[in-house]
């Protein structure tokens, strides 16, 4: 893999340079590895997805001995016996079908605004190579479709990257309960770590209900959730969290 550095911003008075921390991923170099060292899939419209990884204050679950927090049970309770979940290979899955973009980009847009996920960036997305899996959820009683997980499977590790639910769901925690059956399944498998995004400001502040969290602090993996608490809280509610 190729690291590289790109300058950011500086406090010239008080000798504060800050640099940009980016991965280009190599012939071989795989996804597990990229993760543990910090860096997350970068899927901006400017750049091809899947080639370039940046570094960020993410998050992750150890899932070695996991178990739902208070928190979890919680959300468990509302919708546990209601959704049916199908696990499919993205390459057994037609993810150019134009009803099932549609409804990706249809949540993105009237949860985030039109121009954050287009189908032209959700493609770059899905064509990434990154995507292994898509996770279809349905709604037991009535088989209508409730959502979709697109998850990156590689080794001992999965990312959940993106999430797409049911708009009525928005503020009943539904997307919550995704990620919670997500880690839920990547135990299931055996995985070690389950990979969640990043944790910048109040909206991503959700992701510390889990047992077991850590977070890079632009060096090693932590595993003080009060403090990634605390520095969420300083980014304030105005920061966007695209969750992965």
């Amino acid at each position: 893999m190729r690291i590289y550095r790109k300058e950011f911003a500086h406090r010239y008075g008080t000798y504060e340079f800050g640099y940009t921390l980016w991965v280009e991923r190599e012939m071989g170099d795989t996804p597990e590895c990229i993760y543990q060292g910090g860096y997350l899939p970068y899927s901006g419209p400017d750049a091809q997805a899947g080639t370039l990884f940046y570094m960020a204050r993410s998050a992750r679950i150890s899932l070695a001995h996991f178990s739902l927090s208070s928190e979890n049970r919680r959300i468990v309770k509302k919708f546990d016996g209601l959704l049916l979940r199908e696990v499919v290979p993205l390459k057994q899955f037609n993810w150019k079908d134009k009803t099932f973009l549609s409804f990706c980009t249809g949540y993105f847009t009237a949860r985030f605004g039109q121009k954050i996920m287009p189908e032209k960036r959700l493609l770059s997305i899905l064509g990434s190579g990154l995507v292994t899996h898509i996770i279809v959820y349905s709604w037991k009683e009535s088989g209508c479709l409730a959502g979709y997980v697109l998850l990156v499977s590689d080794g001992a590790s999965a990312h959940f990257w993106y999430s797409f639910y049911d708009t009525a769901h928005i503020k009943k925690s539904l997307g919550m309960w995704l990620m919670i059956d997500t880690a839920r399944f990547a135990h299931e498998k055996g995985k070690k770590h389950l990979y969640v995004g990043t944790v910048y400001g109040d909206k991503a502040r959700y992701k510390t209900n889990f047992n077991r969290l850590e977070y890079w602090d632009g060096s090693k993996w932590v595993s003080d959730v009060k403090m990634l608490r605390e520095l969420a809280k300083k980014d304030g509610a105005r920061v966007f969290d695209n969750t992965r």
